[in-house]
């Protein structure tokens, strides 16, 4: 699996940064991305990358401030223009259902895949047999969420030899005992999967915040993940006007990774004030704090 920061300005988009917008492509699980906002001209910014629309599997929005949401319109008008007869589901707070289908019907639009628009609350959003994602309310001036997303653990290496020298030929039989199912023998012998399977893989964690100023609530959405994506909006010397507009500063945001007990942080949402000279800058403001700090720049591709 990987991310890939398709906008990563904040408010206006700039020279260098696009608004929000997140794709976690979920390539060794299965065929198919998933998307964290969606501020406007995402569907540009994708047309430069291989992603492809009609794999679009879920769509999780933050917050309905324009710089996540005003994209969206255009990316699923142009996935149904597509020919993708796919099922995608948006999740977002309330408002976002009015927002999508108000805009669709108010601009003579419509869209052919069967689309499910879930609103939210700080609860699980979805489990399936892959991953579950949880949302955590943010601090922010209107209802804004951050998104937890755990893969479920994986069953440990079933021991093919040993089965195999207890007299079990590969087969059927090897793929239910995987599974931990017990199965019985032509002989009769009956045998349990667990007796057999290794100790369980630990699935990767990630958490994708929305816009907020420091909230408690961080270190439980963030709890020992394996990587933290954060907003660091503004420097250090403008803490004030950073939180009184409900955004965190680059020591906030690293201070946060260090609380929770993240193994990585993966900064973003700049202002369009910095530019790439700045960089360097806001990094190493980061890094004082938490060392094992990254920033994202636009089409920044991040291994999990």
């Amino acid at each position: 699996m990987h991310l890939q920061f398709l906008g990563t300005g904040a408010g206006t988009p700039s020279r260098e940064r696009n608004v929000t917008s997140i794709a976690l492509d979920l390539q060794g699980v299965r065929n198919a991305t998933w998307l964290f906002d969606c501020g406007e001209g995402t569907q540009h910014q994708i047309l430069r990358t291989p992603i492809k629309t009609g794999k679009i599997e879920k769509i999780f929005i933050t917050h309905l401030h324009g710089d996540h949401i005003f994209g969206l319109p255009g990316l699923l008008t142009s996935r149904s223009m597509n020919g993708s007869l796919k099922p995608l589901t948006i999740y977002g707070p309330v408002g976002i259902k009015t927002f999508v289908e108000n805009t669709l019907s108010l601009s003579g639009s419509w869209v052919t895949f069967p689309l499910e628009i879930v609103e939210i609350g700080a609860r699980e959003v979805c489990n399936d047999e892959h991953f579950r994602v949880t949302a955590w309310l943010m601090s922010h001036p209107v209802e804004c969420y951050g998104y937890r997303i755990d893969e479920h653990d994986k069953p440990g290496a079933l021991d093919a030899a040993r089965l195999m020298a207890h007299g079990v030929p590969a087969g059927p039989y090897f793929y239910d005992l995987k599974h931990g199912h017990s199965v019985m023998l032509d002989d009769g012998r009956t045998l349990n999967g667990w007796d057999y399977v290794g100790e369980s893989v630990k699935g990767r964690s990630l958490a994708i915040f929305g816009d907020t100023a420091p909230t408690a609530a961080a270190q439980q959405l963030a709890a020992d993940v394996d990587v933290m994506v954060h907003e660091a909006t503004l420097e250090i010397a403008m803490e004030e006007k950073a939180n009184s507009r409900g955004h965190s500063t680059t020591a906030q945001a690293a201070q946060m990774a260090q609380e929770s007990g993240a193994k990585r942080l993966i900064i973003t949402h700049l202002s369009s004030r910095y530019l790439r000279h700045d960089s360097e800058r806001l990094l190493a403001e980061c890094r004082a704090v938490f060392a094992a700090t990254e920033m994202a720049h636009d089409f920044a591709i991040f291994q999990l």
